[in-house]
């Protein structure tokens, strides 16, 4: 190189050695990450349940005399190529595609939380290959994985277009709504997916497991026919980096002015992500938050690596991260219980719970923009200038008519059924005077009818105190986490304490739920109980507390599995009048304090200033008022298991009803919650009868459309 002279000093040309210098750090990681993954791998390879262990596979390596070569009569060679070297190849495998994947996702939307799992990608691939399973269609490999891309593309797509995801609007406003969209959506997935488990138990059989996320393979097959797919996909991905890198600089505008074309980058993009999904589900099953985890980490690297936050090298080191994740939760995993337990826990269990942590670590470093501000608790109520006097009839009017509907709920829950009753039966039953068929069916209806109109009572109580205190119309006790700290109680109960009885069980569900409200609370509390970030918390608390109850699921008894997985989905089956007490005993309770609250309540809808202003003491309060909920949430879980939607829709359709006054909200709210919950469980127990579909499964069925409907008007 000729060096240039300039007042006496001498500089070197810039070209080569400037422009390689930013490139060698980022080189040097990846090559880290390499090792490590060879590291680890070569201790997976030491794992499993032959007994082949890493000094026998040294010596069978090294070809020494002392080596065995078969164990317990199976072959050394057979061992490594029909178990361990598979289920190696498939953790790189699918590591690196949702690696890749996540990082897609974050950048096209500038959103740290979007990953395949918040968007509901990952949902809607399980979904649609579990259809094909349960409809008893066999299909290769290939179809398989368009099966799948085919719905997580859709899913995508729809979370896409109801958010604005990566429109150049940006900020906590965007995320809080993106995982609000994609939690629900994915509710709803996992419910029609949850149906196809319950009704077609046969075709569906090890589904259960498979659908946490499973590296169980019998052969590199599937791994080496997803490879060529995944280094096309790479490459691709690759090329778009220049676009990537400008599009991480600000808005659309400016990417455009800079000769990006904005909507073909994104949506190259998203297919790409979507597409490595699906291979990934097709592989493994649903892994959980590998692709959110993954880019996470190797956005912080990129802080500490000089030259990282180009794509060009981000994306390939993001899925070496996603790799090496996945590897260390699975080799971990089997080294803490042992190679026989962890056989049947799958490895999306570890996962999940990274993204928990991942998503509650995120929410509490955003800074609070208010959703409020654009979507408020009141949003939905009917405006217009109407006097006082007409406020209240129209307020009675609409509670009448929500009661009579609740009415004709009860009495079709009673009536429905594989065998149908008359009115006439139950006019005999009530004096004890019915045939024993019809008394029979009778006794064994009241009691789940019961439980499920005062379960659906305390959901939409619930809701609507949730709702109003965090000023958010789209959050509900399900998306913060309560209810599934609950059910976590009475997994608990059921499997780990099966002979503490119903009392145990009730106790456990109220105490791990009030639990999960104050861990969420807690962890938002820096700054006062702000509204994003609380929801945000309140969804990976309930993420992770959700893992912790498939892995107790999966080892409890295989034969009990079904039911207990059929109580989470939500039903009132086996339910008997003594269940139903503590539900009744809390209603009763906290429906008086929440109503003489009611002005609290309006005015913590409002904003976070006008209470202050009017002497209310806001944090005191809305913990106050949130504990109440959660109580209500636990006990209603307790009555019908867990159920979705009920809190989200039964408020917002009150206050559409008779205005955004709490006093008129919660009554209302409260009847058509019961209503909700007692037609779904009616309708459960007779579209396919004799076969049931539960009470939950129907609701989120249900709620889901009417999520997105609300979801795009606010």
């Amino acid at each position: 190189m000729t060096p240039q002279v300039t007042r006496g000093r001498t500089h070197a040309a810039p070209s080569a050695a400037t422009s390689a210098a930013p490139l060698v750090a980022p080189l040097a990681l990846i090559v880290a990450l390499v090792v490590a993954i060879t590291v680890v791998g070569l201790w997976h390879l030491t794992q499993g349940t032959s007994g082949l262990g890493m000094r026998e596979l040294v010596l069978y390596a090294i070809g020494h005399p002392d080596a065995p070569q078969s164990v317990n009569g199976v072959p050394v060679s057979s061992v490594l190529s029909g178990s361990r070297v598979p289920r190696l190849l498939a953790g790189i495998t699918v590591g690196f595609a949702l690696g890749v994947a996540g990082i897609l996702l974050q950048s096209v939307t500038r959103n740290q939380l979007a990953s395949p799992d918040t968007l509901a990608v990952t949902a809607g691939s399980y979904v649609a290959l579990t259809a094909v399973a349960a409809f008893g269609l066999t299909v290769p490999f290939w179809a398989s994985g368009l099966v799948a891309f085919c719905g997580g593309l859709a899913s995508a797509a729809l979370v896409l277009s109801l958010t604005g995801a990566g429109s150049g609007r940006g900020g906590a406003t965007g995320t809080t709504k993106l995982i609000l969209a994609g939690s629900a959506i994915a509710m709803a997935l996992d419910a029609v997916t949850g149906m196809l488990l319950i009704l077609f138990k046969q075709n569906t059989t090890g589904l259960f497991a498979w659908g946490s996320g499973s590296l169980s393979q019998l052969s590199v097959d599937a791994s080496a026919r997803a490879l060529p797919v995944i280094v096309v996909v790479l490459l691709a991905a690759v090329l778009l980096s220049r676009r990537l890198d400008v599009l991480s600089l600000g808005d659309d505008d400016t990417a455009t002015t800079l000769g990006v074309p904005v909507r073909a980058t994104r949506t190259i993009a998203v297919v790409l992500a979507v597409l490595l999904t699906a291979l990934s589900v097709t592989i493994a099953g649903p892994l959980g938050f590998i692709g959110l985890g993954a880019p996470v980490l190797a956005r912080l690297l990129s802080t500490k690596v000089p030259g990282l936050r180009r794509h060009a090298v981000l994306i390939p080191v993001t899925g070496l991260v996603g790799a090496l994740i996945v590897l260390l939760a699975d080799a971990l995993l089997r080294a803490v219980l042992g190679a026989e337990q962890a056989a049947s826990i799958p490895t999306g269990i570890p996962t999940a719970l990274l993204g928990a942590v991942v998503i509650v670590v995120l929410a509490m470093r955003m800074r609070d923009q208010g959703v409020v501000r654009a979507a408020r608790a009141n949003a939905g109520a009917r405006g217009g200038t109407s006097t006082p006097a007409q406020a209240r009839r129209r307020f009675l009017i609409v509670l009448i008519a929500a009661v009579v509907l609740l009415v004709a709920a009860v009495v079709y829950g009673l009536l429905a059924g594989s065998l149908w009753l008359r009115l006439g039966d139950i006019a005999l039953w009530l004096r004890d005077a019915a045939p024993g068929l019809v008394g029979g069916a009778l006794d064994t209806r009241a009691p789940r009818v019961t439980a499920a109109v005062l379960a659906g009572a305390a959901l939409g109580v619930a809701g609507t105190v949730v709702q109003g205190t965090v000023r958010n119309p789209l959050a509900e006790p399900g998306l913060l986490g309560i209810t599934a700290g609950a059910g976590l109680g009475a997994v608990i109960a059921t499997t780990v304490l099966p002979g503490g009885g119903r009392t145990m069980l009730v106790a456990l569900a109220v105490i791990t739920g009030l639990a999960t409200f104050a861990l969420v609370a807690a962890l938002s509390w820096r700054g006062g109980l702000l509204p994003d970030r609380f929801v945000l918390i309140g969804i990976g608390c309930g993420y992770g507390i959700s893992s912790v109850t498939t892995f107790l699921l999966l080892r409890a008894n295989p034969y009990d599995t079904p039911r207990i997985f059929t109580w989470l989905s939500g039903t009132t089956y086996g339910r008997t009048f003594p269940d139903v007490v503590p539900v009744a005993v809390v209603l009763l309770l906290t429906l008086p304090v929440l109503l003489a609250m009611r002005r609290q309540i309006d005015l913590m809808s409002v904003d976070e200033d006008t209470p202050r202003i009017l002497g209310v003491p806001v944090e005191r309060t809305r913990l106050g008022l949130l504990t109440l909920a959660a109580v209500l949430a636990a006990v209603s879980v307790v009555a019908v298991g867990v159920v979705g939607f009920v809190g989200l829709v039964a408020p917002h359709l009150a206050r559409s009803l008779v205005g955004g006054r709490h006093g008129r909200v919660l009554p209302v709210a409260m009847v058509l919650g019961a209503a909700m919950v007692c037609l779904a469980d009616g309708l459960g127990r007779s579209v396919i009868a004799p076969s049931q579909i539960p009470a939950g499964l129907m609701i989120a069925l249900v709620g889901a459309p009417y999520f997105v409907w609300l979801l795009r008007r606010t």
